[in-house]
Formats: structure tokens, C-alpha cells, sequence
């Protein structure tokens, strides 16, 4: 299933946040359904809605250089452009400010999701806007997956992260996820991999049978159970969790909604 860019002429969505990890990790959250443009203040956000005609949504941050997001959401439902004035705007944000949410709805925010929120919920959330921001044909996930008589998604959330984190920092345990990122595509070329909030992957597989399309990811769960990451000569273990939601156990097909409760699920093995 490989990863389907849109031309620039269709369909999407912009992202505005100063952090160029938030925006990557969007995209990685988004992946492929829809093109993506990336602006990373306000300033040069409404400089691209005015330019860009492609843009059906906005997922923007509130604490950002130039112009804040309050005022990017001002900006737009005061625009006397009906196509800007009427877009959704996403609020996507881990301000401390705790009226945030009050303040971005009141300036004119379609929704406010924190980004503190589990995996799970913001997946979900963010599927369920694009596909009322498109009201076009399903996305190229899933039309690949329409390819396959079977798609399962496995969620792994490294649950060593915070472990690593707190005894050799956070730039170790985001190297870390890194390598892992980068061992889960050389194990799966044939599988999409996707980044998730919160130290997790989603890999998605098909295949023509419900037993094809579960054993690479058996393989992966086997392969990472065992494995090291060598930090000073030290052997940090990888401990991950996994969770699997497939077309063959679960009354779904759509890879959106596997993906929502393969995360659902590793969740809640956490909390067990």
C-alpha cells in the first residue's frame, strides 16, 4: 500500500505550527489521505489561504511567532472571501493557557483537540473532519485497501520511552523512536508505517487472505520483542505493546476506523 500525494489542484489541508516535529507528525497522522501545505506562523498561513484555492481545512496551533492563532482564525471568518470566511479550522494545540479552548472557539474555531489527547481520540477526530472537509471519493488508503480482500492495522506503542527519557533524556528516547521508525519500514517495505501521538506506530497490511495479512505483522511483533538499541555500550531494551484490528475479526473495512481501534485498544491495555 504505498503513500498517494494529491496534485496541488485537489484537495488540502493546511498546517500551521511553529514546531516542524508537530508538523511532521501530522503529516505522519494524516498520511497520505490528503496533500498537506505546512506554514509555520500565522503571518504566512493567511499569505497561503489566500494563494491556494486547494485548501478545504485548517489545523493550526495558537502559540505561534508573527501571529498568534486567535488571530488566524479572526482573519479568516472576517475574510470577504466566502471560500476562506467558511473553511473548518482545527485548533490543534498543547497551550497551558486555560481558557484556550473558550478563547479559540470564540474567535471562530470549528473544534479545539489538545495535544495531550490520547493517540486513539485525536486519529479518530482528525479522520472524521477530513472526511467532512473532502466529501470526495474514499481516501488512497483505502482505496489500496480496496485491493485486498483483507487489511488488519497493528498499533505498537513503545512503552519503554518514557523509561529511556527519564534516565538518559529525551533527546536518547527520541532517537529511540527514530530507529524504531526506521526498522519498522526496512521490516515492512511492503506495509504502510505511520507515526501516531504518543510513542506509537500504526503499520497497516494486506493481503488476500486474513492469515497473509497478519503474519508480517506477527513477524515485526517477534522481531521488536527481541530487540536492542545500544546506547554508551549500554543495551536499552525495547519494550512495546501491541494491539491488532483487522477486516477479518472487526465488522469494519474502513483503514481509518482499524487504525482508531488498533490505537483504542493499545490504550487500553495501558491502563489494565
Amino acid at each position: 500500500m504505498g503513500q498517494t500525494i494529491h496534485p496541488v489542484s485537489e484537495a488540502s489541508v493546511l498546517v500551521v505550527d511553529d514546531s516542524k516535529f508537530v508538523r511532521t507528525t501530522f503529516k505522519h497522522i494524516i498520511n497520505g489521505s490528503i496533500a498537506v501545505r505546512e506554514e509555520a506562523d500565522g503571518e504566512a498561513a493567511w499569505h497561503a489561504l489566500q494563494a491556494d484555492d486547494s485548501i478545504v481545512m485548517v489545523f493550526s496551533d495558537i502559540d505561534m511567532p508573527r501571529m498568534n492563532g486567535y488571530r488566524l482564525i479572526e482573519r479568516i471568518r472576517k475574510s470577504a472571501e466566502p471560500r476562506i470566511r467558511n473553511l473548518p479550522v482545527v485548533v490543534f494545540s498543547g497551550s497551558d493557557e486555560p481558557n484556550a479552548e473558550a478563547r479559540a472557539r470564540e474567535a471562530g474555531a470549528s473544534e479545539f483537540i489538545s495535544k495531550y489527547s490520547d493517540g486513539a481520540a485525536v486519529l479518530a477526530r482528525i479522520a472524521e473532519r477530513l472526511r467532512a472537509a473532502r466529501r470526495a471519493p474514499p481516501s488512497a488508503r483505502d482505496e489500496a485497501a480496496a485491493d485486498y480482500r483483507h487489511v488488519a492495522v497493528m498499533c505498537v506503542r513503545v512503552d519503554s520511552y518514557a523509561d529511556v527519557a527519564g534516565r538518559h533524556g529525551e533527546r536518547v528516547a527520541d532517537e529511540l523512536i527514530n530507529r524504531i521508525e526506521a526498522a519498522l519500514k526496512q521490516m515492512c517495505p511492503s506495509q504502510e508505517v505511520a507515526r501516531t501521538p504518543g510513542a506509537t506506530f500504526a503499520v497497516i497490511a494486506g493481503g488476500t487472505t486474513h492469515a497473509d495479512t497478519l503474519a508480517p505483522l506477527r513477524r515485526v511483533q517477534e522481531r521488536l520483542a527481541n530487540a536492542r538499541l545500544n546506547y554508551r555500550g549500554e543495551a536499552l531494551a525495547i519494550r512495546c505493546s501491541f494491539a491488532v484490528a483487522s477486516t477479518g475479526a472487526d465488522e469494519t473495512r474502513s483503514v481509518d476506523e482499524l487504525t482508531a481501534l488498533a490505537l483504542q485498544r493499545c490504550q487500553s491495555h495501558e491502563k489494565r
